[in-house]
């Protein structure tokens, strides 16, 4: 099953940079570990893997602006 790795709810924040993935696709992750890193107009903010499972990242870390809804990947714990 692929679990969707989501920007977490920051209120009325508007502008968000996906500044860095601290895994690659393909790579194995725990959940709860720090996978991904964002930035808003006033702070940092870690994103957690939402499962133990293998990692796909859909959006690259960027300069662009990412919507606060945006999937930013998955990570999926079919072990089949």
């Amino acid at each position: 099953m692929k679990h969707p790795v989501m920007i977490p709810s920051l209120g009325l924040v508007e502008s968000i940079t996906l500044t860095t993935w601290m895994r690659v696709t393909g790579e194995r992750v725990a959940k709860g570990e720090a996978v991904a890193s964002i930035e808003t107009e006033k702070s940092q903010v870690e994103i957690e893997s939402p499962a133990d499972g293998v990692l796909e990242i859909t959006i690259q870390a960027g300069p662009e602006l990412v919507s606060a809804e945006a999937t930013l990947g998955f990570v999926d714990d079919d072990t089949g």
